[in-house]
């Protein structure tokens, strides 16, 4: 029996949980099938690379030493599909929990010229399962909706932090309060507010943020099921909104807050399904037209660009001196 990539992958998987009952159901085989298999490995190389015992599993001096081959063995493979499928990908499936604005798309689309992009709008609940089935290559998701990312037995997904948005408050463009410093709890305790639904992701961060600002919950007039008809309200009926700024409208003013919660907007993809390369694309369009699309938010590029150390992730795309646009 050769060693193959498969191999690697077992014994990878048995050294990553440390027991073989858990190995097994994270590769949805049967515990006999997986027993079997490490003892043909074994038995071809010579020596045991797990010792068994009702504790779990641990690598012997044998394993020890081959256990960095097997994972640079798998690492490689992987990476050799995964490039291998993306060569020939023909259609990009991009999902989005609410955050998709044409540019966006075009954006994806330039980094990818030779690959049909297709974009959706997807239900929070639906996303993560979305890309496990393979209905989805990829997806925007705040970082709420992958906890925890990966379970037993579960088709594993790879995530990397797009850029970490902060939560502010959205107010009517003419509010007496809605400019460039930032707000604090003496200043929006008299506000009527709009809040999002139960169940709606970002009800526990709207939460944690209120906690934070006026140190409670506050009542609400109207309960929303996204952040455009957040924004709506806040434009039609003078109400006020806490938001990331991927939720604002360009005809709401988005409002910075003293010592603000952040939310994690993530790129979310089925592990080894798609190459390095394709990643590595796709990133650098997304935060580059996330610092465009920043660009066009009155008071917050500046922010920004005056706050780098708060967007690691777009550092490099931020104004350095007296520019205010995006590099092309």
């Amino acid at each position: 029996m050769d060693v193959e990539l498969r191999h690697a992958r077992l014994v990878v998987a048995i050294a990553t949980a440390r027991s073989i009952s858990k190995a097994a159901a994270r590769l949805d085989l049967p515990q006999p099938a997986l027993s079997s298999q490490l003892r043909r490995i074994e038995r071809e190389l010579g020596g045991e690379i797990f010792t068994r015992s009702h504790l779990g599993v641990v690598p012997t001096p044998l394993g020890e030493r081959l256990l960095p081959m097997f994972v640079d063995l798998a690492r490689s493979g992987d990476a050799l599909l995964a490039e291998a499928s993306t060569a020939t990908m023909d259609t990009l499936l991009v999902g989005n929990v609410e955050w998709t604005p044409p540019a966006l798309r075009e954006a994806i689309t330039a980094s990818l010229p030779t690959v049909d992009i297709q974009t959706e709008t997807v239900d929070p609940a639906d996303a993560m399962e979305a890309l496990r089935e393979g209905r989805l290559n990829l997806a925007l998701v705040p970082k709420v909706l992958t906890e925890p990312v990966n379970k037993t037995g579960q088709v594993p997904l790879s995530t990397a932090v797009v850029v970490n948005e902060p939560v502010w408050l959205a107010l009517p463009v003419d509010h007496p309060i809605s400019g460039p410093d930032p707000v604090d709890p003496t200043q929006v305790g008299s506000l009527d507010w709009v809040r999002y639904a139960r169940g709606h992701w970002f009800q526990g961060v709207e939460e944690e943020a209120f906690a934070d600002l006026v140190g409670d919950t506050p009542t609400s007039a109207h309960r929303v099921g996204g952040h455009h008809e957040a924004m709506s309200w806040v434009r039609d009926a003078g109400m006020a909104a806490l938001t990331t700024p991927t939720g604002a409208t360009k005809d709401v003013q988005l409002v910075p807050v003293a010592h603000a919660h952040t939310c994690e907007l993530l790129l979310v993809w089925r592990s080894e399904a798609i190459s390095r390369t394709v990643l590595e694309k796709l990133l650098e369009s997304v935060r580059r037209y996330y610092c465009v699309y920043a660009n066009s938010i009155p008071h917050y590029w500046s922010w920004m660009a005056a706050h780098p150390e708060q967007f690691r992730e777009v550092e490099q795309y931020l104004p350095r001196g007296p520019r205010s646009s995006v590099a092309q």
